[in-house]
């Protein structure tokens, strides 16, 4: 097993580790550990909301979610001779839920989807399902059942869904500023147009005194993906991968958390993967000079690893960039056609008795492909989203028969 750099007792909450790990990016987190190019080692991470999320059958934990708290990341790791237009290369070797132990220790045999309220964070059908959801997964060696959506078994694609270096402070003054100039063209937007820098229950690493306050000031949070990579939930970064992180400061500082048993393409409800702590091993190596020799100067460049579930028949759905509830068109909108894609997935799944929270959990949670089919056909983009037909324990093909409903059971509610 490779060396633990970041160590995490799975009974305790981030801030309460002997190191904490941090919930903003700045360049003056300070490093948890240095390691030299081609070494090994293994991050272990908490759940990104820092396990606020029970194994219950009530959704009211996902309605009243504390999002100043996420994302529990783990790190940073420095790099010996990492400098600012350096390339890091990350190789992903291993990650899983936490393990199973002896003694009082218990590792996690289970993950959760949530739908996010829409005053609270909302999802990429939030309009349509406006409330909170939850759906809880147990694991099974590789695959994943959930007693909240009955008749369905599939492999998961394990994978950390946010990793990346620190930015510069001229990098993370640009985000900052951009973001604000985003959130001022509609400052009331429910959800929010970006979320801005919030010094609430920021985690700083192990900075103290003034330093500790700046970074809670300035911070990042993060919650989108940008050029330092973060956020990006790429559900193919998984074992095998390789990532190459574009460096923008001294040592490079490395971190990683989110970790996902699976996930479908695009991460429809926001908290749409099977959320899980966890660990990941990592080797790191670098290139010197790399962002300039290869152009990759704004974000990162990945090869996914041969590692995935080998589904072969899918049932795909397509969208156009026409919004069907006006009846307006969109040029070549491929946001609005990739929705309507999912949109019908739902319409169609509630025909077999599975309500349509329970489709939006399952296209988030399951390894679903999402694809842009078409964007040069004016006016409309399309989007296609595949549904492996193996995961169903019921044929979900059309026929002459018809959908057979059945009780598909319910997702996890709130309540008063």
């Amino acid at each position: 097993m490779p060396e633990i750099l970041f160590s995490v007792d799975q009974s305790k909450s981030m801030r309460e580790q002997d190191v904490p790990g941090h919930n903003r990016w700045h360049p003056d987190v300070p490093d948890v550990a240095m390691v030299k190019p081609g070494a090994e080692f293994r991050l272990e991470c908490r759940d990104w909301t820092d396990c606020q999320i029970g194994n219950n059958d009530s959704a009211n934990d996902v309605r009243d979610i504390d999002l100043t708290v996420p994302h529990m990341l783990s790190g940073p790791i420095g790099i010996e001779g990492a400098e600012p237009g350096d390339l890091l290369v990350v190789d992903l070797l291993d990650l899983g839920p936490v393990p199973q132990q002896t003694g009082n220790a218990a590792g996690q045999s289970w993950g959760y989807t949530g739908i996010f309220a829409k005053a609270n964070g909302g999802g990429f059908l939030t309009d349509y399902f406006p409330d909170a959801y939850k759906a809880i997964w147990d694991f099974h060696g590789q695959q994943a059942t959930s007693r909240h959506l009955p008749g369905i078994r599939f492999t998961g694609i394990t994978h950390p869904g946010l990793f990346g270096t620190a930015p510069s402070a001229e990098m993370l003054a640009r985000w900052n500023a951009r973001e604000k100039a985003l959130i001022d063209t509609d400052p009331d937007r429910v959800p929010p147009l970006a979320i801005p820098p919030d010094s609430t229950n920021a985690l700083t690493g192990t900075a103290t005194g003034s330093i500790a306050e700046r970074i809670a000031a300035e911070g990042a949070r993060t919650v989108p993906a940008r050029e330092n990579g973060g956020n990006q939930d790429i559900k193919n970064f998984t074992r095998g991968s390789r990532a190459f992180l574009p460096v923008y400061v001294k040592d490079a500082k490395f971190s990683a958390g989110d970790l996902h048993f699976s996930q479908g393409d695009g991460e429809i409800t926001f908290c749409g993967a099977i959320e899980m702590g966890g660990f990941a091993d990592f080797h790191v190596d670098l290139i010197k000079g790399g962002m300039e020799k290869y152009g990759i100067t704004t974000n990162p460049v990945i090869i996914p690893g041969n590692v995935e579930p080998q589904y072969t028949e899918f049932l795909t759905f397509t969208g156009v960039s026409v919004d069907h509830d006006t009846d307006t068109n969109f040029y070549l909108d491929a946001t609005l056609a990739y929705r309507r894609a999912c949109l019908n997935a739902v319409e169609y799944l509630k025909r077999f008795g599975y309500s349509g929270e329970q489709a939006y959990l399952l296209l988030g949670s399951a390894p679903v492909e999402g694809r842009i089919s078409g964007i040069v056909d004016i006016p409309n983009a399309c989007c296609s989203l595949y549904v492996p037909t193996a995961m169903f324990d019921f044929d979900i093909r059309p026929s002459a028969a018809g959908p057979v409903k059945a009780d598909r059971g319910r997702a996890a509610l709130t309540s008063a």
